[in-house]
């Protein structure tokens, strides 16, 4: 059966697509991951302001040594949920359509993603360091969301606006360091299953 000029067209475009640009996104991966941050988020209010103070009044508590261990232990298991819940429903969704995990577009999705990522992660190691808890959530934010605008350009377009709406959030929070759990909460939770529901 001879193909029509417009459905060759639209079947080259999609190959070329497919080879150029990472698709296997899930939705549901990003609304997993919402949710694990929001939980984290609310783990790390109470821990942080509950027993002490009001909220947003002072973030001395953060300066104890067993608040600092369990804090990195919630956020530890955060990461390594999302990231597992990621890779399995993003494998699961390439198998689905027959594309390859580990293509050479996910790949530069992955390294235009994680240089930011990992940077900011490494930079929120020296604010531990330097005791300068309170820009921790702004620092976390605004790399997470410099690294979704880098990797955006080799994915769908829509992951920008996550990452310009993480930059923002995490902006605002480091000229109000009070309400950066907020923000972070925001950033990493409601966006999330935000932009999660809408793929």
């Amino acid at each position: 059966i001879m193909k029509k000029p417009e459905q060759e067209i639209a079947e080259i475009k999609s190959m070329m697509e497919r080879s150029t640009r990472f698709l296997s996104l899930s939705g549901l991966a990003g609304i997993l991951a919402g949710i694990y941050a929001f939980v984290g988020a609310g783990i790390a209010w109470y821990w942080i302001y509950f027993p002490y103070t009001d909220f947003g009044q002072d973030l001395s508590p953060t300066k104890s040594d067993e608040l600092q261990v369990n804090l990195f232990a919630v956020a530890l298991v955060i990461l390594v949920l999302a990231i597992g819940t990621v890779y399995l429903l993003r494998q699961q969704k390439s198998q689905r359509y027959s594309h390859r995990f580990l293509s050479p577009a996910s790949k530069r999705f992955l390294f235009a993603l994680f240089i930011p990522v990992i940077s900011g992660g490494l930079f929120s190691f020296a604010l531990i360091h330097e005791r300068a808890y309170e820009l921790i959530a702004p620092a976390t934010l605004v790399f997470y969301g410099l690294g979704l605008i880098n990797a955006s350009h080799f994915t769908l377009g829509e992951i920008k606006n996550l990452g310009i709406g993480q930059l923002l959030l995490g902006l605002i929070a480091a000229f109000f360091p009070d309400f950066g759990l907020v923000c972070w909460a925001l950033g990493f939770g409601v966006l999330h299953v935000i932009y999660g529901s809408m793929m």
